[in-house]
């Protein structure tokens, strides 16, 4: 079994490959023992950064391996010691899963996975663990891929209070899906500034149209490398992101609040599409992210931003649109994200379940009579998504929503519900390698 292309993972030079090894062990390190997100612990590590192209490639693919594949790693440790003590200090554990996900999960040859693993044990102070090192390793080359086979992947590696919300929320059958879905890794998807140009740019980036009008290449590689990036032509944004701005329709002229604006992928495309944003986020490093994304687009006259918390700021007048893509668990993003299955617990959703309320709210008040509110979410949680817009609906009845048609969405009914809500699951689209879990609702306002 393998969880990436094998002409992505020849088999490194011997000294290349225990620099990798390390450099995976320091940022695992990071982020299951400081509870680092993923993309913060590669961009701040400089060992990292340092490596070349092809080994960043490699750290990045064996980290996130380890991440998904954690319940499964933690089940074959076990089954190998029996009834033994489980592995300590945790440094010990870790070295072992970067072990055992290149000999399962990873085209890398047996003895490379093994002997880096055990020099990496002597390295850390725990010479005497060498032996243990070995032989939990050397059992899985010969028992590890049976025991692969009998586990239920799904259910081992999410967390039960989230695997639970989707058995509750989608049934058995459809959670599994889900899971199974959310284990894979994400194509690399591009939203087109000048959409008159993606025919070209298809040719370009060697990449095919997906049907809601996005274009998707295979993930690897150093985007900033590649034809266009420089020049401002397009930007990363996966399909199911781009769904919720052509939902506005024609935006020629148009002021729209974006708010929680930040990393800016939506407020680029808004602004590309001829409206004129006012894009408000509370954190003054997320915005300054949004202004280097407009300036490399050379969108940065099109957009007004504001730093503000979007639950409570007051604007001098209404606006006619407003997008919300509200703060959640993310859980919809596993599939590019897999350090959330660490990092995000119940007591977070709850957390995030009420913000979102107050922000549907203040974005309620701040809608002119007429006007369209698009609340969007990257999570799976029907709590984040379906039931928090029962509710508003309920507690505002001057509110309607305006249902989602296909031919809005390049024909893809699947993904809307019996309200007329956009819900996409992981494995939507799966022969063109799949989506981002997403909620959408359009909004109207009355007159009170």
């Amino acid at each position: 079994m393998s969880d990436v292309q094998p002409d992505l993972l020849e088999e490194l030079p011997a000294g290349d490959g225990l620099v990798t090894r390390r450099v995976a062990l320091d940022i695992i390190e990071q982020i299951l023992g400081r509870k680092k997100m993923l993309d913060d612990a590669l961009v701040q590590n400089e060992a990292f950064n340092a490596l070349v192209q092809r080994d960043r490639a490699f750290v990045r693919m064996l980290v996130a391996t380890v991440l998904r594949r954690r319940g499964q790693l933690d089940d074959v440790i076990a089954r190998a010691l029996a009834k033994g003590e489980a592995p300590r200090p945790e440094t010990l554990k870790w070295i072992l899963y970067i072990g055992i996900t290149q000999i399962l999960f990873m085209d890398v040859a047996d003895h490379a996975a093994v002997d880096t693993s055990v020099t990496l044990t002597a390295e850390r102070g725990m010479e005497g663990k060498k032996g243990f090192v070995n032989a939990v390793l050397r059992r899985m080359t010969g028992e590890g891929q049976r025991w692969v086979a009998d586990q239920d992947a799904a259910a081992l590696n999410f967390p039960a209070w989230l695997y639970e919300q989707w058995m509750n929320g989608y049934g058995f059958v459809r959670a599994k899906d889900i899971a199974l879905a959310s284990l894979e890794e994400a194509a690399l998807d591009f939203t087109i500034k000048d959409p008159d140009t993606k025919g070209d740019w298809s040719r370009k980036l060697a990449a095919r149209f997906v049907p809601t009008g996005s274009l998707r290449r295979p993930a690897g590689g150093n985007i900033t490398n590649l034809d266009g990036f420089a020049e401002g032509a397009w930007w990363v944004q996966d399909a199911s992101a781009a769904l919720p701005v052509r939902l506005f329709g024609d935006l020629n002229g148009k002021t729209v609040l974006d708010l929680c604006a930040a990393p800016g992928g939506k407020t680029a495309q808004l602004a590309a599409n001829g409206a004129h944003v006012v894009a408000l986020d509370r954190s003054a490093s997320r915005m300054k992210q949004v202004t280097e994304n407009l300036s490399r687009l050379g969108l940065e006259d099109k957009a007004e931003l504001i730093i503000e918390d979007g639950s409570v700021w007051k604007p001098k007048q209404k606006f006619t649109h407003i997008l919300l893509d509200a703060p959640c668990t993310a859980t919809g993003t596993i599939r590019r994200h897999p350090d959330l299955l660490a990092l995000k617990n119940e007591k977070d959703q709850a957390g995030l379940v009420s913000i979102q309320e107050r922000l549907l709210k203040n974005a309620g008040d701040m809608l002119e009579d007429g006007g369209m509110l698009i609340y969007c979410t990257c999570s799976l949680q029907k709590a984040e998504g379906e039931q928090q817009i029962e509710k508003f609906l309920k507690d505002h009845p001057h509110f309607r929503r305006i249902p989602v048609r296909s031919e809005e969405i390049g024909g893809l009914e699947t993904i809307i519900n019996s309200e007329g809500d956009i819900r996409i699951l992981p494995f939507h689209l799966k022969e063109e390698g799949g989506m981002d879990g997403f909620f959408i609702s359009r909004l109207q306002k009355s007159a009170a």
